[in-house]
């Protein structure tokens, strides 16, 4: 294997699934100021809007994450424009 291959900020981080709360640790260069115990340890926290926990591609449901209103803004365009 090569020498120096990785970054020499490459650490082990937990990232968090925002939407269902699902945690998982993997290794990465992401700059945060969080951390959080997790397994006994701690870690980096990079949190995220979604996941593959939450992904409907991945869990096979059709789920709406919606945090901005975007959706209900949309419906109310709609709604109007059908009368």
């Amino acid at each position: 294997m090569k020498k120096d291959l990785h970054p020499e900020n490459y650490r082990p981080v937990v990232f968090k699934d925002m939407s269902n709360g699902d945690m998982f640790l993997s290794r990465s260069t992401c700059k945060t100021s969080e951390t959080i115990e997790f397994e006994g340890e701690t870690y980096p926290l990079v949190k995220l809007e979604i996941s593959s926990s939450s992904h409907p591609f991945y869990t096979g449901k059709s789920k709406l994450v919606d945090t901005a209103g975007r959706v209900d803004k949309f419906m109310s365009r709609y709604a109007r424009s059908r009368k």
